[in-house]
């Protein structure tokens, strides 16, 4: 039985026909470069695509003819995916702070929080404890404070400041628009 031969072969998706699973006589043959060949058996275009070493994937089932199209089947699958996926992903920015932190350092922080918000990403402010810090927690938290009412603008606070272990981690989204 011939496979594919870039190895996309294997987990082919249920809805899209590839090579051997084309069980028509005939089908419209469309060649690598998009040109149209026309109508041919389907052995004929079988063999076709094994000498370029591509697949015949049927693109257009409901076709009479169906539409048949030599191509790679493994960059088509991603093509399709990449199709189907959201457009625009958020990532979400770190920030790192200290207890101990300065006030100009808590400035600089705010101002690349902002950046980040303003660019539509969410960022997550981590602050971590080492030592004795871990006795007065409540100064983590104060600095937290401080840190929101320095940020300026439209945001949200998606999760507040909440201390697990040895950290207090707060994340701040972009407003919806």
């Amino acid at each position: 039985m011939f496979t594919s031969k870039k190895g996309g072969g294997e987990s082919i998706s249920k809805h899209i026909r590839v090579n051997e699973q084309i069980r028509v006589k005939e089908v419209r043959l469309i060649d690598n470069e998009g040109k149209q060949v026309g109508v041919v058996p389907v052995r004929e275009a079988l063999a076709l695509a094994e000498e370029k070493e591509l697949d015949l994937v049927e693109v257009s089932p409901d076709a009479v003819p169906p539409v048949c199209k030599l191509l790679d089947f493994g960059k088509y699958k991603y093509q399709m995916r990449k199709r189907q996926s959201p457009g625009k992903k958020i990532d979400v920015k770190e920030i790192k702070i200290r207890p101990q932190i300065g006030a100009h350092d808590l400035e600089l922080k705010v101002k690349n929080l902002r950046r980040f918000l303003d660019e539509g990403h969410k960022a997550k402010v981590m602050m971590f404890f080492r030592g004795r810090e871990m006795a007065r927690p409540e100064l983590g938290l104060l600095v937290f404070e401080k840190l929101t009412q320095m940020l300026t603008g439209k945001f949200s606070i998606e999760l507040k400041p909440k201390l697990e272990g040895k950290s207090i981690t707060m994340v701040i989204g972009p407003s919806s628009k």
